[in-house]
């Protein structure tokens, strides 16, 4: 007999779980390059950033990691500058002393950050980020950390 009144009680516990509508996840908060304020909300804990509107009319950030200057450049946005898929950083420097033996050591040596040389001889540091489906804040955050780090060591490296 308990054997019975157990399993009524099972199902009736089951059924009324089954009636029940169920409980909504929580939303998970995502950053993408659709909302260059959560970009530039990041980008000051960094340092100082503004928003501005590029001279193709998609967003801009300028902004100073430790001093040094550096852009955000939106891509593939529709044309309103809305919407966009993925964002580049880059910074440059007034140093046409530096080899291309200089540019290709950085390189060789660094996973984070890609330089360059302008066609005037300039140094120039750029990196890619895809956010075409978003990323978490804290995944966003470590980008910035590893932009940081780039930019200082970039800047070190050109220093020697």
């Amino acid at each position: 007999m308990r054997t019975s009144y157990r399993s009524l009680l099972l199902g009736l516990f089951g059924a009324v779980a089954i009636l029940l509508p169920p409980k909504a996840a929580p939303a998970l908060e995502i950053i993408s390059a659709e909302n260059p304020d959560e970009i530039l909300n990041i980008a000051k804990g960094f340092g100082s950033a503004i928003l501005v509107e590029s001279s193709s009319g998609k967003p801009l950030i300028r902004g100073r990691i430790n001093g040094i200057p550096y852009l955000v450049f939106f891509f593939g946005c529709d044309d309103r500058g809305d919407s966009c898929d993925d964002i580049g950083f880059y910074a440059s420097w007034k140093k046409s002393t530096v080899s291309l033996s200089d540019i290709n050591d950085w390189n060789y040596k660094n996973r984070f950050g890609t330089a360059s040389l302008r066609e005037n001889g300039n140094p120039v540091l750029d990196m890619q980020v895809n956010l075409q489906y978003g990323v978490t804040p804290e995944n966003f955050e470590d980008v910035f950390v590893w932009w940081a780090v780039a930019l200082r060591s970039f800047n070190e490296h050109l220093d020697e």
